[in-house]
């Protein structure tokens, strides 16, 4: 049974006893190659040990290396094989190095997961009074490496197949108060991920992840929500239903699910996870 591929023909898609993949063995990535982007630390770092604890050998990829050898380490920690690799997701010639790279260190490439992103500077504008320089790199970080990850995934993946995931945001679903250059590029992301999934069909699915807030370095920073009084105060604006910021976990898991064959009959959606907000 191919682990991205369809897995019955014609209309019988019930269970067959001994015969039908346990539900849970859908969700392990045993076997499987995967890279992820941005993987230094935050919801990079987690969607790379996710992978990992699920089964998957990985490739870090971010600019410091001092971060992804440091998550590298803790995935060797779990009895998966690591390799980290220095990488501009925004610059081609450096994501070819890291599909090349992993597949010459760990084998050829079936999940490649595009998570760099964020605001480069740390400062949230109104878009009115964005300088071009800022919305160039935001355009770039945001929504020119989700495509350039995307299609050199594809190369990599063109003969097993694959699963290719991207990063986008709850900003960018609707208005977003001093932050829209990012919410627009994420919004971009979402549309390319279903004009991907379309072309890629049927050996290639490409879904997309949309998170929430979450308290990572790069959202503090942004925020400037400090001290835990700060955080509290800023989460009861936010009004999520589940009363509580999200996690790097909380992404992970839905990133595990969206490139492991528990979701073989899904490609060109995107999930948000967001506390119900």
């Amino acid at each position: 049974m191919s682990s991205f591929g369809t897995t019955t023909t014609g209309f019988d898609h019930g269970f067959h006893g001994d015969d039908a993949m346990k539900i849970l063995e859908r969700f392990r990535l045993d076997g499987q190659i995967g890279v992820v982007t941005g993987g230094g630390k935050g919801i990079g770092r987690g969607i790379a040990i996710g992978l990992a604890q699920a089964g998957a050998d990985v490739a870090v990829a971010a600019r410091t290396r001092e971060d992804i050898e440091s998550v590298a380490e803790e995935i060797r920690a779990l009895g998966r094989k690591a390799i980290a690799v220095v990488t501009d997701a925004t610059k081609r010639e450096d994501l070819e190095n890291l599909a090349s790279t992993t597949a010459r260190e760990l084998g050829t490439v079936t999940i490649w997961v595009n998570n760099a992103g964020g605001i480069p500077d740390a400062t949230p504008r109104y878009l009115v009074k964005t300088p071009e320089e800022s919305w160039d790199a935001q355009i770039d970080l945001n929504l020119k490496a989700v495509w350039l990850g995307a299609t050199v995934a594809a190369r990599q993946m063109s003969e097993k197949g694959g699963a290719i995931v991207n990063i986008s945001s709850r900003a960018a679903y609707g208005p977003h108060a001093k932050n829209g250059p990012y919410a627009a590029a994420k919004a971009a992301v979402n549309s390319l991920t279903g004009s991907l999934a379309n072309e890629l069909a049927p050996k290639i699915r490409v879904n997309a992840v949309a998170p929430g807030p979450i308290p990572t370095q790069n959202f503090i920073e942004c925020s400037g929500i400090e001290s835990d009084q700060q955080r509290q105060k800023t989460l009861e604006l936010f009004n999520i239903p589940l009363k509580r910021y999200g996690s790097e976990e909380d992404v992970a898991a839905a990133v595990v699910y969206m490139a492991s064959p528990a979701s073989a009959w899904v490609t060109g959606q995107c999930l948000y996870v967001t506390g119900g907000r």
